[in-house]
Parts: C-alpha cells; structure tokens; sequence
C-alpha cells in the first residue's frame, strides 16, 4: 500500500564556524529559521542562508534543510 503524505513546514539550519576550541578544531554554532512553507525550493532555501549569512562575519560550514510530513496512520481490521 502507498503512503501519502501532506508537506507541513520546513526548518532552515545554517552552522557556522565561530573560531577554534582549545584542541585545534572548529567552533561551530548553529542558527535555525522555523516553521518556513514547505513549498519553498530548495535554492531558495540556500540562497536565502547565503545572503543572510553574508552580512556575519563567520564563515558557514554547512546549510541543512529539514522538511516535515504528516503520513495518517489508520489501523486496519485484521482479516
């Protein structure tokens, strides 16, 4: 049986580097924007986290799109 799902929202999250912990690697932190429409492209996505990201002065290390679902779940009677 195929499963059908209905698009919710999506979460943008941008890591960046934020400078170096005492054992030489980085420092990341990261920033999320909630509750985006779920319709949006996904370069749309990026190119929002690069122009927003380009006024900081950290370097972004990496950009994450999450995008949530609803599958209904129904029981059905066992035969």
């Amino acid at each position: 049986m195929a499963v059908s799902t209905t698009s919710l929202n999506s979460t943008l999250i941008v890591k960046y580097q934020t400078g170096t912990i005492p054992t030489g690697g980085p420092e990341l932190k990261k920033k999320s924007l909630n509750d985006l429409k779920a319709d949006t492209s996904v370069q749309d996505f990026y190119d929002v986290a690069a122009a927003l990201f380009s006024l900081g002065q950290h370097p972004v290390t990496n950009v994450l799109l999450r995008k949530n679902f609803e599958a209904p779940f129904e029981l059905h009677p066992v035969l």
